[in-house]
């Protein structure tokens, strides 16, 4: 199989890496051709800690998945999280020199170019600059621009904030182990883009995906993004817990919790309790599923009010800015029993697991229903979409392209005014077509470092 009629999503969670290849079949739906899984070693709470054992996990995962698809895997598109990850919101304008002339892409662009330039803390950087709306002179809440006549061209921006240094660090695990990095991607937009709905996007919603290191969150309204945040806390710190409070082992403590764990302790039993085997001779351990949900409970209700503080940051309570999908809990950590019915009582707001197989053809034994899998099948439609526009890209290109030379033939020195013309606007179409994914402007910038290294 040719390496351009697949696409591979790279998962590097805290608990484990997995990698999907798939393909866009005939009714647009994917095809998942394999999967490779391995447990992540190196990576603390979404930041890789250590880059031989990352590397090593990795090559684990992307040998599984070749075998199983029967390809070899040299491009991938890798998510990024971590508690470095921040956004913030800022408004920023530009007074146009040629007001008579209608709004171009190249306006846009030199709006966000400024933006770009904000100030950030030592070793921030800016990776990416998201345009909510548009105020051209005293025209607001404009969602496209370009087309329209005005001086002052001003914009509300999402902007997403990291640490470079952790970006660097995954782009170099990827590439020792003997892969090319297609795109980078924030994990909670790729999570969205498995498990939310467009009608969801457009009435207000929150993706809440809870993994092993980091709850991110992701928060849409009007089919804008609106807000983005990495919690440092996720399931793991809830089996840590288990550890402790039962004085067991933490594989037991992990099985107890994806096994017996419940988010409501008055839901459970106080007569019904769980045999854990004792070490090396020791007797049996009994331990109540009342207790467990106790310790459970805890940990999550903490991790709850913190997703609610976020919300409030946001102002989903507000009126104008009222989430009415409401909640969507996605990732490992929301397969808890109970979990929904505490975050409808801890938010106020209704919520729903998002599972991240409605998209995949041909998932008959249920592999990838888990929600676990909702930021690998993301990351694998963020790949479709990049492979699905190059195509697209020639062919406009070649569109542009015979145009120029169709005028070339016909040329006169009276009509080269009207040609110079012709060839801008042809080539503003194709900037705007073909501009660079969120994916890809992440990477430019980490291609960019890497080649002023080198």
């Amino acid at each position: 199989m040719e390496n351009n009629e697949y696409s591979v999503g790279l998962d590097i969670g805290t608990t484990k890496i997995v990698t999907i290849v798939g393909r866009r079949n005939e009714h647009g739906k994917i095809e998942i051709l394999g999967v490779g899984k391995a447990k992540s070693l190196g990576v603390h709470k979404g930041i890789v800690n250590n880059i031989s054992q990352t590397i090593s996990s990795i090559k684990s995962a992307v040998e599984q998945a070749q075998n199983s698809a029967g390809v070899k895997i040299h491009k991938v598109t890798v998510g990024i999280a971590g508690k470095h990850i921040r956004s913030l919101q800022h408004s920023d304008y530009i007074m146009r020199d040629h007001p008579e002339e209608y709004i171009t892409e190249d306006d846009i662009e030199k709006l966000k170019d400024q933006v770009k330039k904000l100030v950030m803390l030592p070793g921030e950087e800016i990776i990416h600059v998201l345009p909510q709306d548009y105020k051209v002179d005293s025209e607001g809440e404009i969602q496209e621009p370009v087309g329209m006549h005005g001086k002052r061209l001003e914009a509300n921006f999402h902007v997403v904030v990291g640490q470079m240094g952790s970006i660097r660090n995954i782009a170099r695990c990827v590439r020792e182990a003997g892969l090319e990095m297609e795109a980078l991607t924030l994990e909670p937009l790729a999570s969205s883009e498995a498990v939310l709905t467009k009608e969801e996007k457009e009435a207000g919603v929150a993706i809440v995906d809870i993994g092993g290191g980091t709850t991110d969150i992701a928060i849409f309204k009007d089919n804008i993004i609106r807000h983005t945040c990495v919690i440092p806390y996720g399931g793991g710190i809830i089996t840590d817990d288990i550890k402790e409070g039962c004085s067991i082992i933490e594989k037991h403590a992990e099985q107890l919790k994806v096994k017996f764990g419940s988010a409501v302790p008055d839901l459970e039993k106080d007569s019904t309790f769980v045999t854990i085997p004792g070490l090396h001779g020791r007797n049996d351990k009994e331990i109540s599923l009342k207790t467990l949900a106790q310790i459970v409970n805890a940990r999550v209700e903490e991790i709850l009010e913190m997703v609610n503080t976020e919300l409030k940051a946001y102002g989903a309570f507000e009126q104008k800015k009222k989430l009415i999908a409401g909640i969507v809990l996605t990732g490992g950590g929301s397969n808890l029993r109970h979990l929904r019915q505490l975050a409808n009582y801890t938010t106020g707001l209704d919520s729903r697991i998002g599972f991240a197989n409605e998209y995949v053809a041909n998932d008959k034994n249920q592999q990838l229903k888990g929600p676990e899998y909702a930021t690998s099948i993301g990351l694998l439609m963020e790949s479709l979409k990049i492979r699905d526009k190059k195509p697209y890209e020639a062919e406009l290109q070649k569109q542009v392209e015979a145009k120029i030379a169709e005028k070339e033939d016909k040329i006169e020195p009276q009509i080269s005014e009207e040609l110079t013309v012709e060839i801008e606007k042809g080539h503003r179409e194709l900037a705007k077509k073909v501009r660079p994914t969120f994916g890809e402007s992440i990477l430019n910038k980490v291609k960019k470092f890497f080649e002023e290294v080198e």
